[in-house]
């Protein structure tokens, strides 16, 4: 039974994203945006949903949801170069123009390499290590001649310090992902204050599809800060964490 509400389940979903395609195809995008929704409220997202979702609103100039929606899809899958290309069209169109401030060598490390897989991709190396690690333990132990335990031995220990850095950058990837909460403006324009009240003085501007790091949360107000090490509060609605 539970087979049969999966395929059926399975068979809508289909139907869904071929019924929001085509929709895509004829030029329909607010139909398209509605479908690829639906889908997304079953639970079943991917890259390829919210990459789809970021070129129907790109195509209706949405700037903020089309950035928004690629961002959502480069989480799932930081390789998706397709996401990556359209994602600088789309920034393209943002009037914001955040510089970012300089990086240590090992942030550039972390940006340039560690980042290019997400922490659930580096927890399957994980796997695939410790599998490599405990079969040449095993050869090691089964190993017949004092060469082959010496040779198994040396792979063995290699593997495990391989296995232990990449434990480590999956934690490390991990903990980056969740305590570095980024969001994407929605609003046309608004204005960022130095305190968490209206009547605060305003520190600078924002405009839709500006990308945001959230700090701090206090009733409808969040704290923001941007790449360029700007920080001030803005309403909570205004904003939407990817």
């Amino acid at each position: 039974m539970l087979f049969i509400i999966t395929s059926i389940s399975a068979q809508e979903v289909d139907s869904l994203f071929v019924s929001a395609n085509n929709y895509y195809k004829n030029g329909d995008y607010k139909n398209a945006i509605e479908a690829y929704k639906n889908i997304a409220s079953k639970e079943l997202v991917s890259s390829e949903l919210f990459y789809n979702l970021g070129n129907a609103y790109y195509k209706i100039n949405k700037v903020g949801p089309a950035i928004y929606y690629y961002e959502k899809g480069l989480k799932l899958n930081p390789l998706q170069e397709d996401i990556k290309n359209n994602l600088v069209f789309a920034k393209r169109l943002a009037l914001d123009n955040i510089e970012a401030l300089p990086k240590t060598i090992f942030q550039k490390i972390n940006i340039n390499y560690l980042q290019k897989l997400s922490y659930n991709q580096w927890a399957i190396v994980v796997v695939v290590v410790s599998f490599f690690t405990s079969l040449l333990f095993l050869l090691f132990y089964f190993a017949s001649s004092p060469a082959k335990k010496r040779g198994y031995f040396t792979f063995s220990i290699l593997s495990l310090l391989l296995l232990l850095t990449t434990v480590s950058i999956t934690y490390n990837q991990y903990g980056f992902s969740k305590n570095n909460i980024e969001a994407i403006v929605f609003s046309t324009k608004t204005e960022v204050r130095n305190a968490p009240t209206l009547n605060a003085e305003e520190v600078f501007t924002l405009h839709e599809g500006a990308k945001v790091f959230v700090l701090d949360a206090i009733d409808n107000w969040k704290k923001i800060k941007l790449a360029d090490g700007k920080v001030g509060w803005i309403i909570a609605d205004e904003i939407k964490e990817i």
